[in-house]
């Protein structure tokens, strides 16, 4: 499935100096595919490709800590358009 977390970004310098290593460090299945922040670094918003959105908010959220609040939502997969090619990401 694919998850999207809107981030209100609270301390971008701590935001992103935590999620440096974010895409490599994160869990098995679980892929950041897209990711897009506001120029001023007040916001940004994330695509992630993991077996389930507690999966993804469980990680992120000890990542960036209080740097970030985050909202997470499922994508309707059905409606939306645009979004990558799935990977396999099997054992």
């Amino acid at each position: 499935m694919y998850v999207v977390v809107q981030h209100r970004i609270k301390d971008p310098q701590a935001a992103f100096s935590r999620a440096e290593n974010i895409v490599e460090d994160a869990p098995p299945g679980m892929r950041a595919r897209q990711f897009f922040s506001s120029r001023d670094l007040s916001a940004a918003t994330c695509l992630w490709e993991a077996d389930s959105v507690e999966a993804v908010r469980n990680y992120v959220d000890s990542t960036l800590a209080e740097s970030s609040e985050n909202s997470y939502f499922e994508v309707d997969t059905e409606r939306a358009f645009g979004l990558p090619e799935r990977v396999t990401t099997g054992a």
